[in-house]
């Protein structure tokens, strides 16, 4: 081998391990949720010995599956470019409808209300930020108020219990000890990955999200797709608040109260960004599963509750703090 040849090799080996490196270090960069995640599970079972019973994971699981499937729908609306604060209230909403019309005397009438009452809700919000150009924020600010104050003037204040048993199957069931909401809630996560990553659908929210501008003049159907988004994220919140009925065993007033900002939290912890066009699943699954973890222990640890907002929120600036350094690094790398 002459010397030119070894300076070559040596010279593209050098170029293939700083490759490699930079794409791993990318790649550990992304992964901050799951880290944040595998440290506070460690701290967790550390701190408490009853975190890691299996009643306790049991519910963990139940206490963060609703709140998951609304992150979900959060994540949805975020790509798109969007961002709903009514989420939370729609899905009080759908709790309280699905409960008390008809005197909740079939479980299957009760889901088919949340789900209407979160498609029309969603419909609404949709059609005015698509086809009035009014800000996505203003809509759902108008929407959370309308909903909450619905929600109040249906219960009069009073919680509402639903006379079918049926009601309290999915957030009582278990299988092979998962709870059937946790299994609700994956399957929920796997359908919303395959139409974001699988299908013409998703590539034009992301399209949307990323440059409506180009968006448009690649032919999408920005209004369409934006309707969509807005009706299919009304639909998982609706489905939502019937869970949540099931999870309870009844509809309160409060039901759904800062749901937004625990979902909005798990996005951006997740690889979401505000401004649209990015966003993951998996991120937003395991963000929502940071949260859980923090509330879970906080109780374990006999936190007062006067405290325990203020942990959360302080948590929610740390972790985002962390997640916005993580992609500025990552887009300085690239």
């Amino acid at each position: 081998m002459t010397a030119v040849e070894e300076t070559l090799e040596t010279g593209a080996g050098s170029e293939a391990r700083s490759f490699w490196r930079g794409r791993g270090a990318g790649w550990l960069r992304q992964q901050y949720p799951l880290l944040i995640l595998i440290a506070l599970l460690v701290i967790a079972s550390l701190a408490s010995d009853a975190f890691l019973t299996t009643r306790n994971l049991q519910n963990l699981v139940l206490q963060i599956s609703v709140t998951g499937i609304v992150a979900l729908a959060q994540l949805l609306v975020v790509i798109s470019g969007g961002i709903d604060i009514s989420v939370g209230s729609v899905l009080g909403l759908a709790c309280v409808l699905s409960a008390g019309l008809f005197g909740g005397s079939s479980a299957l009438v009760g889901l088919l209300v949340a789900l209407v009452v979160g498609m029309v809700l969603g419909a609404v919000n949709g059609f005015l930020v698509a086809f009035r150009g009014l800000e996505p924020f203003i809509v759902t600010l108008g929407m959370l108020a309308l909903a909450r104050g619905l929600v109040y003037a249906y219960t009069e204040g009073s919680p509402l219990t639903p006379a079918a048993s049926g009601f309290t199957v999915a957030g009582t069931t278990t299988i092979a000890g998962v709870p059937l909401l946790g299994i609700i809630w994956v399957l929920v996560a796997i359908g919303l990955a395959f139409l974001l990553r699988r299908t013409v659908f998703g590539r034009r929210v992301f399209a949307v999200g990323s440059r409506v501008e180009a968006a448009q003049a690649s032919g999408i159907p920005v209004r369409g797709t934006l309707v969509a988004v807005y009706v299919i994220a009304g639909l998982l919140v609706g489905l939502g608040g019937f869970l949540l009925v099931s999870r309870v065993g009844a509809a309160t007033p409060t039901a759904g109260n800062l749901f937004e900002l625990d979902a909005i939290a798990a996005v951006v912890i997740g690889g979401a960004r505000l401004n649209g066009g990015q966003g993951r699943v998996v991120g937003t699954v395991i963000g929502t599963a940071i949260f859980g973890v923090i509330s879970n222990l906080l109780v374990l640890l006999n936190v007062s509750t006067f405290l325990q907002d203020a942990f959360r929120g302080a948590l929610i600036l740390l972790a985002v703090g962390l997640a916005t350094i993580g992609r500025g690094r990552s887009a300085r790398g690239h």
